[in-house]
C-alpha cells in the first residue's frame, strides 16, 4: 500500500513538471561549435633544406588536424633561395591561413625571412624585433656592399644611374628579387614601396615601425595575444575566404622529426665539409691497410652522407674541382715523395676550393665553410703529408730484408772452391761465387755483393 502511494506521488510530479515546463525547453540546446586548433612551427636559425622539411611536416599535421591556423614563429637571419622560394611556395598553396609571427623579443626576421612575411597571409611581430635587409648578397664580393641608388634632383631614386654601375648580372638578380617582394607585397595588400626599398637599400623596420608602415598586420607579445587579436578576422586562401576563430583554440606544438633534424645538421657547411674529409680519409687509411674494414665502412658512410648534403646545397663546381685537385696533389706527394712543391701546391688548392665549395648565388647570408673548419682541415692534410713523408724516409734508411738484396752482409759456407770461382751455401741455398782468394771447403765467408746470380764473397777472419 505505501508503495502504491509513492508510485503515484512521483507520476503526478512528473506529470506537473511537463504541464508547467517552459516552452521550447523539451528541444536540446545547441552547444558552442569547437574551435579549430592551431598549429605551431619554430623556426629559428639560417633557413635550409631540413627547414623547409620541417615546414612540409608541419602542414601535413595541420591537415591532419584539421587545423583552422598555422603559426611559424619565425627567428632567421636568412638562408638559402631555394628553400626560401619553396617556402613561400608552400605558404602560397596552403588552404589552411598562415601567420608569421616574428617572435620572441630580440628575433629577427632579415633577408629570407623578409620575404616568408610577406607571403603569410598574416605578419605580426613581437616588440623588440626587426625585420628588412633583403639585398641579394651576390650582388658583390664578401665585405663590398653593394652602391645604394642615388636620389636625383625631384626626390625620385636614380635606379637607372645605379644599375648602370653594376653588371648586367647584378641588375637581374636585384630587379628579380624587387619583383618577387613586390608581387609577394601587392598579394598580401602590404607596403609595396618598403619591400622594393628593403631590397634596394638593405632597409629594417622594428616592430612598431613595421606595423605603422603597413609590412606587418599588428604586434603582439605572444602566441595568445596573437589569437586573440586575429580572431574574427577574414583571410583569402586557396580555396577561398575563411574567418578565423582562433581565440581560444587548442595551441599545438610541432616539433620536427628526426630526419628534418639530421637534415639540418648535414646541410650545414661546415658539417658536410667535415663528412667530406672523414669519407676521403676513411677510404685512404681503408687502402693503405687493407682488411681493417673500420675506416672503410665509416669513410663510405660518411662520404654518401657529406655528397648527398653537398647535392641539395648551391655547389660550385669550380671549388670542388680545387678541392679535389688539392687531395690528389697531397696524395701524389705522399706517394711519390720530391722537394714537396706537389704538397705545398695540394694545400693552397685545398684551401682555396674549400673557400669557393659554395656558390654565394644560393643563398643571401655568409654561406661558406668558416675559416676555422678550412685551417683546421689544411693543418690536418699537413700533418698527414708530413707523417707519411717521415714514414717513407724511414724505410729507405732501413736494411733491405727481402728479395735478392737480402744476401748482402749474411754469412754463408763454401761447398767447392776451385781458381777463385765455386759454390757457397747461404741462407739454405747454393749459390755460384767468386772471389780474389782461395778458399777451403768448409770455410766460413760472408756475401759482399752480387752480380746477377753470382755472389762476391770474403773470407770472415778471426776476430771481425
Amino acid at each position: 500500500m505505501c508503495f502504491r502511494r509513492v508510485f503515484v506521488a512521483l507520476v503526478s510530479l512528473y506529470v506537473a513538471a511537463l504541464v508547467f515546463a517552459p516552452a521550447g525547453s523539451g528541444q536540446a540546446v545547441p552547444s558552442r561549435p569547437e574551435v579549430a586548433p592551431v598549429v605551431v612551427l619554430d623556426i629559428k636559425g639560417a633557413i635550409g633544406v631540413g627547414t623547409g622539411h620541417m615546414i612540409e611536416e608541419g602542414f601535413a599535421r595541420a591537415r591532419a588536424e584539421r587545423a583552422g591556423l598555422i603559426v611559424l614563429r619565425l627567428d632567421t637571419p636568412g638562408g638559402l633561395v631555394s628553400a626560401t622560394r619553396d617556402i613561400i611556395q608552400a605558404i602560397l598553396a596552403s588552404p589552411i591561413p598562415v601567420a608569421v609571427f616574428v617572435a620572441p623579443s630580440g628575433a629577427r626576421a632579415a633577408s629570407a625571412g623578409t620575404y616568408i612575411a610577406y607571403a603569410a597571409h598574416i605578419a605580426a611581430m613581437a616588440p623588440g624585433t626587426h625585420l628588412g635587409a633583403a639585398t641579394p648578397v651576390q650582388m658583390g664580393m664578401p665585405g663590398v656592399p653593394t652602391p645604394a641608388p642615388e636620389r636625383r634632383e625631384d626626390g625620385k631614386r636614380g635606379e637607372d644611374k645605379a644599375e648602370a654601375k653594376g653588371s648586367a648580372m647584378e641588375r637581374k638578380v636585384l630587379n628579380d628579387a624587387v619583383a618577387y617582394l613586390r608581387s609577394l607585397a601587392q598579394l598580401r595588400g602590404r607596403n609595396a614601396d618598403w619591400a622594393e626599398k628593403a631590397v634596394r637599400d638593405a632597409s629594417t623596420l622594428t616592430a612598431e615601425e613595421a606595423a605603422r608602415e603597413n609590412v606587418v598586420d599588428l604586434v603582439a607579445g605572444n602566441v595568445g595575444d596573437l589569437l586573440d587579436k586575429v580572431d574574427g578576422r577574414t583571410v583569402r586562401t586557396t580555396e577561398g575566404e575563411r574567418k578565423l576563430g582562433a581565440r581560444h583554440a587548442r595551441v599545438i606544438v610541432v616539433e620536427p622529426s628526426w630526419k628534418a633534424r639530421l637534415l639540418a645538421i648535414v646541410t650545414d657547411p661546415n658539417i658536410a665539409f667535415i663528412l667530406l674529409m672523414i669519407g676521403i680519409y676513411g677510404i685512404i687509411f681503408e687502402f693503405w691497410t687493407p682488411g681493417l674494414a673500420g675506416p672503410g665502412i665509416v669513410g663510405a658512410i660518411c662520404l654518401i652522407v657529406g655528397l648527398m648534403a653537398l647535392s641539395v646545397m648551391p655547389l660550385n663546381f669550380a671549388g670542388m674541382a680545387l678541392l679535389v685537385a688539392g687531395l690528389a696533389m697531397m696524395m701524389a706527394e705522399a706517394f711519390t715523395p720530391g722537394f714537396g712543391v706537389l704538397g705545398l701546391g695540394g694545400i693552397a688548392g685545398f684551401i682555396i676550393g674549400g673557400l669557393f665549395l659554395f656558390d654565394p648565388a644560393g643563398a643571401d647570408i655568409d654561406f661558406a665553410v668558416g675559416w676555422p673548419v678550412l685551417l683546421a682541415a689544411a693543418a690536418t692534410n699537413a700533418l698527414l703529408l708530413l707523417g707519411v713523408l717521415g714514414m717513407a724516409m724511414r724505410v729507405r734508411r732501413r736494411r733491405v730484408v727481402t728479395g735478392p738484396e737480402q744476401l748482402v752482409g749474411m754469412e754463408g759456407e763454401v761447398v767447392e772452391w776451385r781458381d777463385g770461382h765455386g759454390r757457397v751455401r747461404v741462407h739454405g741455398e747454393i749459390w755460384l761465387a767468386n772471389a780474389a782468394a782461395a778458399f777451403a771447403p768448409g770455410t766460413r765467408v760472408q756475401v759482399g755483393g752480387r752480380d746477377g746470380l753470382t755472389l762476391r764473397v770474403n773470407e770472415i777472419r778471426e776476430g771481425t
